[in-house]
């Protein structure tokens, strides 16, 4: 079909845009913070978008009642792993991200203890370690580029913690590796729809990059099943090797390529998003003197929550992802809206966490909202919802908190003017990278 033919407006579905996908397209990846904000306005709670590759076309919802409808649909008809389809050249088929129905039910049902609570209490202190050899290398007085310094931060935790990964001469191959999968632009990630594109540059040295990481990785697994100290091992890892071992022998083990695809989900889910919402928390508690103030009160007491809410609002007020998306498996009516199959149906999460009906001041950086107030369903979003929920959202907020709390122990922070956003891969991140301006305590 021709860019002319598909960039037909479609009938009976909610207003939207008539501009070409393409252009619809550069300006989100140029503007995206904007971009929803700027269609609510005009259009409403609900409309409609064309973007590249397809053109895909999505509805935008942002009531908390639609989105529960959506969260709660049957993931037979809303599938999660089609709707984050452009992430499979590197994820890979097998990612808990991209599979949908069985496939999914039996990747989720074998991560997930890996995430529970126990396991979640296991992995603190070395979170805690990891941190505190972190901010050891911080001076009084410097300035310190803050997200930077927390994305080295939160990918020692994923090749510590999830994969078990602790020999100082292997953490110096995968590093840099792990960087360049990481550090790239919108534009970037969209020609990973393209496979022509792979032989040229700069998606050639890319996916060049990726395939030597991917050598490293599966000489780690092939290594900890050879481990004699698997059964003791409490890494991510080491705990999904297990998996049809021993006690646990009625599930079928997970295979190489099956491990391998997991992992690089949880570190590309699970890396600059956390180190994002720690850059965009600092930065708050950094331009409010009198609300850092309880925050170091907090972190000297052990006030876990309190910091935990800091993070979660940090959360709020600069969502690390803007939306999530469901295509339709067949024609459905939504929120009112019958969507023909093959659309996709968007939660905006940006939407949902400035609304003023559900967050009163919602432009304003107000912690004590997690703890004073009742927060109502699908109105906070990070994670997702539903049925495919983040799997890692705990292991993500334990982690912050962790971190927030070494940080603060240490040092006042200072930011002088407000952090500008900006898309990186899928991520918003500080375009300043949030630079403070530490102060030892």
């Amino acid at each position: 079909m021709s860019d002319s033919a598909s960039d037909e407006p479609f009938r009976g579905l909610p207003p939207g845009p008539t501009s070409p996908a393409l252009l619809q397209t550069w300006r989100f990846l140029q503007r995206s913070v904007d971009t929803f904000p700027g269609l609510h306005a005009k259009y409403g709670d609900t409309f409609t978008l064309r973007i590249k590759p397809g053109p895909r076309n999505i509805v935008v919802f942002s009531r908390p009642e639609d989105i529960k409808e959506i969260f709660a649909g049957d993931p037979a008809d809303f599938h999660a792993g089609e709707g984050n389809s452009i992430l499979r050249p590197v994820m890979g088929k097998h990612s808990v991200l991209l599979t949908d129905d069985d496939k999914h039910m039996r990747a989720r049902k074998l991560l997930m203890p890996a995430f529970n609570g126990a396991s979640l209490r296991g992995y603190r202190s070395l979170v805690e370690s990891i941190t505190k050899n972190e901010v050891d290398r911080w001076r009084d007085g410097e300035t310190l580029v803050t997200l930077d310094r927390m994305n080295a931060l939160t990918l020692e935790v994923i090749l510590q913690v999830v994969f078990g990964v602790t020999n100082e001469e292997q953490l110096d191959q995968m590093r840099p590796k792990v960087n360049r999968m990481v550090n790239i632009n919108a534009t970037m990630l969209l020609g990973w729809m393209y496979p022509k594109l792979y032989r040229v540059p700069p998606w050639r040295s890319y996916f060049k990059n990726q395939s030597a990481f991917d050598v490293l990785l599966y000489r780690q697994i092939a290594e900890r099943r050879a481990a004699p100290d698997l059964e003791s091992r409490e890494d991510v890892l080491s705990r999904l090797v297990r998996v049809g071992r021993g006690e646990d022998s009625d599930h079928e083990p997970l295979t190489d390529a099956e491990l391998r695809d997991q992992l690089v989900t949880l570190l590309l889910a699970g890396h600059e998003t956390t180190a994002s919402a720690l850059s965009w928390t600092l930065h708050e508690l950094g331009r409010q003197p009198a609300l850092q103030a309880d925050a170091l009160k907090a972190a000297d007491e052990g006030d876990d929550a309190f910091l935990e809410a800091c993070l979660k609002e940090g959360m709020r007020l600069h969502p690390i992802i803007d939306f999530v998306a469901r295509t339709l498996q067949r024609d459905r009516v939504v929120a009112g809206w019958t969507i023909p199959k093959g659309m996709t149906v968007t939660p905006s999460i940006v939407l949902a966490h400035s609304r003023e009906e559900s967050f009163a001041d919602a432009h304003l950086y107000r912690p004590r909202r997690f703890l004073d107030g009742h927060i109502a369903p699908n109105t906070w979003i990070p994670f997702g919802g539903g049925v495919r929920r983040c799997i890692g959202a705990g292991f993500s907020l334990m982690e912050g908190t962790v971190a927030l709390r070494e940080i603060l122990q240490r040092y006042r922070v200072e930011a002088s003017q407000p952090a500008p956003n900006r898309l990186r891969n899928i991520t918003n991140v500080p375009r300043d990278k949030a630079p403070l301006l530490l102060c030892v305590r």
